[in-house]
């Protein structure tokens, strides 16, 4: 019997794309379709961007939707609230989350985080190499040791997140500097994973390593239920025998 394949809603602000050569030559048909086209396994890729009505994320979209990957860098401040509101509630209901790059700054990610989720970086066309310090995990399930990419914006810390479950790659840069890439999280029912690489002007999301991390992070990121637990009064699940009173 067949499983029943995943829906994925890939987000991005679509904004670079639209206002620089540069970009738009790195990613022609948006940043958005490069990842949904990255992706392997049994996938259903829908696409939302900013400009789309209610960013592309109504009530039905996410409610159909059992991973959303997000990717926003510029424009952080107009997405709506109500919109990150209803994202921060499906995670919680179960939704899978992945946060790519600059989405560290998004408000879906601050939200759920509760930090700044501020740190350092650096534009300087710097060799990268992401090292896996979890082998066991399927997020890096047919990955080396490492990951090298020949040049890349630098992130590095101290990087302001709350203490991750898991710690899945560790990046080192030319520059000298390293940063926590790969994190897991857990809010709610909902799992969430933050991945590091992918800077507008860099072809990274067709790497063939990064699509394999971004493509097992959905499958690990899968809602596991779809049962939310019940909160509020409650009728007790025993017969409450009437106490004496002396």
């Amino acid at each position: 019997m067949m499983s029943k394949p995943l829906n994925v809603t890939v987000w991005n602000e679509h904004r670079h794309e639209k206002e620089s050569e540069i970009v738009r030559a790195a990613y022609p048909d948006g940043i958005h379709t490069a990842i949904g086209e990255g992706l392997s396994g049994s996938v259903q890729v829908t696409y939302a961007t900013l400009d789309d009505p209610e960013h592309g994320l109504s009530e039905e979209v996410l409610n159909n939707t059992d991973v959303l990957i997000w990717w926003g860098h510029k424009a952080h401040g107009e997405v709506q609230d109500e919109i990150v509101a209803r994202v921060q509630k499906r995670v919680w209901a179960g939704m899978g989350l992945i946060v790519l790059h600059s989405g560290h700054f998004s408000k879906v990610f601050k939200t759920l985080m509760g930090t700044s989720c501020d740190l350092k970086w650096r534009e300087a066309d710097e060799k990268e190499r992401l090292w896996v310090v979890a082998p066991g995990h399927p997020i890096v399930e047919g990955i080396g040791e490492y990951i090298d990419l020949e040049a890349e914006e630098m992130y590095g810390e101290h990087f302001d997140i709350p203490q991750p479950d898991e710690l899945i790659m560790v990046s080192w840069f030319e520059g000298g500097e390293v940063f926590r890439s790969g994190c897991t999280f857990h809010r709610g029912n909902g799992k969430i994973f933050y991945f590091r690489p992918g800077h507008e002007t860099y072809r990274t999301y067709y790497n063939e390593q990064i699509r394999r991390v971004i493509s097992n992070a959905v499958q690990w990121a899968a809602p596991s239920t779809r049962e939310y637990p019940k909160y509020g009064n409650h009728k007790p699940l025993e017969e409450i025998k009437a106490k004496v009173k002396a």
